[in-house]
């Protein structure tokens, strides 16, 4: 397995990586280990990528930095970036263990696993019991078995082993996998058709650009859906409106554009989905309390520690 990117990390622009999985494979699904899977599993750089990644980290010590927020290396623990978040490797040493890639279209047999990515990703970095620890390591074991020997029905099995190692993750104790915002904390407890329409309308603002791309009418007339009860559904499940929804994303857009590349602040306004850039620092500012270059500046001295908040 191979993962491209569309730039070198010096280009202003977040490098992008993408799964590519060269033949005889035509799964878009690829397990191994950090050092078989090969360098960009260990990138430096602040990237994104349009597939899942689940990294279980056996051995190592640095930290992990996702959304701009650090996660000390303490394994063994669970990583989960989800497409269109940013995330790098720092200060590692030695960092060993298994890493899962897989592209969305490979959801399509337990489309609820969506769901259930969405929440791990919100708190992405699970640290593990011995107990925990060795029910996470047969699963990847009976997975890198089975994507080995290629049999008949491989692409089931896959997707079975897989449904069995989120289900098994988001079942952790609430202290280990506590979610840093009340959306996700609201939307595991909310009801079935709620938390479906607002977990679609989530997934409309996830890929780069999104968020500045759409309108609450958009977002309604993509899904199907009227306003109102679109915004019905997003308050039972998140706690918030759409509007809001839509702002978070833009400001979490420009956060990892700020602190992950050398984009001017008017090209920021512009991915995010503002004509005036003027504007935009009048947002951010409100949104966050800091102007975009205050905000580039400290995120540059260092990402925050898990303890803290972002947004």
């Amino acid at each position: 397995m191979t993962a491209t990117r569309n730039s070198a990390p010096v280009h202003p622009d977040m490098p992008l990586h993408r799964l590519d999985v060269p033949a005889p494979r035509a799964l878009p699904f690829a397990i191994g280990t950090f050092d078989t899977i090969g360098p960009l599993s260990r990138a430096a750089y602040p990237h994104r990528h349009t597939f899942y990644e689940i990294a279980y980290v056996t051995h190592g010590s640095g930290s992990h930095v996702i959304d701009l927020r650090r996660w000390t290396l303490r394994p063994p623990h669970l990583c989960f970036i989800t497409p269109g978040r940013t995330h790098h490797w720092q200060q590692h040493e030695q960092v060993h263990g298994s890493v899962v890639l897989f592209d969305p279209s490979f959801l399509l047999a337990h489309p609820s696993d969506r769901a259930l990515l969405r929440a791990l990703g919100e708190h992405p970095s699970l640290p593990l019991t011995g107990q925990a620890a060795a029910r996470v390591e047969d699963l990847l074991d009976g997975m890198r078995s089975e994507y080995g020997e290629g049999q008949r029905g491989m692409p089931t099995v896959l997707q079975a082993y897989l449904h069995i190692l989120l289900v098994h993750a988001s079942r952790l104790p609430a202290e280990t996998r506590a979610h840093s915002g009340h959306a996700a904390q609201t939307r595991d407890a909310a009801p079935g058709a709620a938390a479906s329409l607002a977990g679609r309308f989530v997934q409309l603002l996830e890929p780069p650009g999104a968020a500045g791309a759409h309108t609450v009418a958009s977002c309604a007339a993509e899904l199907g859906v009227s306003v109102g009860y679109l915004t019905a559904a997003a308050r039972s499940a998140t706690g918030r409106t759409p509007g809001q929804l839509i702002r978070h994303a833009q400001v979490l857009e420009a956060k990892r554009l700020l602190a992950g590349t050398d984009m001017t602040v008017r090209r920021v306004a512009h991915d995010v989905g503002f004509a005036d850039p003027a504007y935009f620092c009048r947002f951010f500012r409100r949104e966050t309390g800091a102007s975009p270059g205050q905000f580039r500046r400290e995120a540059h001295e260092g990402p925050a520690t898990e303890s803290t908040t972002l947004w």
